[in-house]
């Protein structure tokens, strides 16, 4: 099958490339230049562990490639995905849909014959009728009679195992309203049959509104075990115990029940945002949405102040150490992350940060001013007061803690993802503290 991938930022590379190692022909279209240019010399503009090997697999098999017209590309298309971006609109929190009306309108100029139109971007409900009505629209101005089908295809990748999600999914949701359309669908997902992947076929506004519900009940988790924890530390409990404890149960399940600074990325907070301003339009109270988003702006805020509290109650002249910049390791991806919040709030305090990511520097350094950008984890507790884990990177997990205790003026650790045990600590000399495990050790 023939599928033209309009967009190729995060989520339309990675799906465009998985559809075509299952075997499909896929052209990504962008209108950057510079980004097609890239693509096209093997260079992937984003991070995402094994992409690069599968990009550079498939467009030298011939069935991947790249373009900035998306006139050509799309003629013979048997589905046309939109994946192009949905930022929040400033504001009022709606998901800003100009990019997919602008590419609903283009591809409505460049249908030579039937094709299916698919949401792949994040969208609020009615984008679907309002894409269909775009196409109509536009071809009768033009005079065409073309027949064509709308879906809804929403993704749901983790940045990190973007690939693998794709690949082995959880399920599938499609909405869509014709035979035909359904027909497309099942053949594009095919190899999925053979591991008997669930795909469950809805109408387009419910397809629409499951991304939503999916990231907002996810959002919520997280805050639920951020607030346990806080309790935690008040009566003396350990978080990490009690999130097992609730997690075998079956109906709750164990992920997503990890403590820290809050929950960051291009996903949870956008489209938490964009469901409270659905609900609002259609009159509908969200009362636990609303305290989830409310919550979890607060914690990163309250995550700076926890780590001055570490250092004595003030930060005024100290340097501290910060590790992990992302808002989750195995990305590059900065948007929303916590340390936009912490590491700024810490400057106000008076600190000087040096920082070190793996793979997020270069956009940090975009996002954040006056931090000193270091080449190891190392080199950035050199002379620091203190040390901050704000992204749990794997190597951050078994730092030499006698090398890192005679780098820093003082051996003061502040644990906000719970990577180390308090009993791995106890004994080398440094005043551990993590979220939901009582006193300092």
């Amino acid at each position: 099958m023939h599928i033209t991938m309009i967009g190729s930022g995060y989520v339309g590379l990675v799906s465009g490339a998985c559809f075509s190692e299952f075997g499909h022909d896929v052209v990504c279209v962008d209108k950057d230049p510079a980004k097609i240019g890239a693509l096209e010399r093997g260079e992937i503009p984003i991070y995402e562990p094994g992409l690069d090997d599968l990009v550079a697999r498939n467009v030298a098999a011939g069935r991947l490639t790249f373009t900035t017209d998306l006139a050509s590309a799309v003629p013979g298309s048997d589905a046309v995905f939109i994946a192009v971006g949905t930022p929040s609109r400033r504001g009022d929190g709606h998901a800003d849909l100009t990019y997919v009306f602008a590419a609903a309108r283009e591809v409505a100029d460049a249908l030579k014959d039937y094709a299916l139109v698919v949401t792949k971007s994040t969208v609020p409900v009615g984008t679907g009728a309002r894409v269909r009505e775009i196409i109509g629209e536009r071809l009768r101005e033009i005079g065409s009679d073309l027949t064509f089908d709308v879906a809804s295809n929403p993704e749901f990748l983790r940045e990190g195992s973007a690939i693998d999600d794709f690949m082995r999914p959880n399920r599938v949701v499609v909405g869509c309203d014709s035979a035909e359309a359904r027909s497309v669908m099942q053949r594009l997902y095919r190899p999925l049959s053979l591991r008997e992947t669930p795909m469950l076929f809805t109408d387009i506004e419910t397809a629409e509104l499951t991304k939503y519900a999916a990231n907002a009940f996810l959002a919520t988790k997280i805050t639920f075990i951020n607030e346990m924890a806080d309790l935690c530390e008040r009566v003396g409990a350990d978080v990490q115990d009690l999130a097992r404890g609730i997690g075998l149960d079956q109906r709750i399940g164990g992920k997503f029940l990890h403590p820290g600074p809050g929950y960051g990325g291009s996903c949870f907070p956008k489209d938490t945002r964009a469901l409270l301003a659905t609900a609002e339009q259609a009159n509908v109270p969200m009362g636990i949405v609303s305290a989830v988003v409310a919550t979890n702006d607060q914690r990163k805020i309250a995550m700076a102040e926890r780590i001055v509290a570490a250092c004595g109650g003030s930060v005024a002249g100290k340097t501290l150490a910060v590790l992990g910049l992302t808002f989750k390791p195995s990305t590059d991806d900065m948007r929303e992350s916590p340390s936009l919040d912490i590491v700024p709030a810490l400057q106000r305090a008076g600190a000087t940060i040096r920082a070190y990511d793996p793979e997020g520097m270069r956009e940090a350094a975009k996002l954040l001013d006056g931090v000193v950008f270091c080449a190891d984890e190392y080199d950035a507790m050199e002379g620091a007061d203190a040390v901050t884990i704000i992204t749990e990177w794997n190597q951050f997990r078994a730092l030499d803690l006698e090398r890192a205790r005679g780098l820093l003026k003082t051996p003061v650790m502040i644990d906000l993802r719970n990577i180390y045990r308090p009993e791995e600590i106890d004994g080398t000399g440094f005043t551990y503290h993590s979220i939901g495990r009582g006193a300092p050790r």
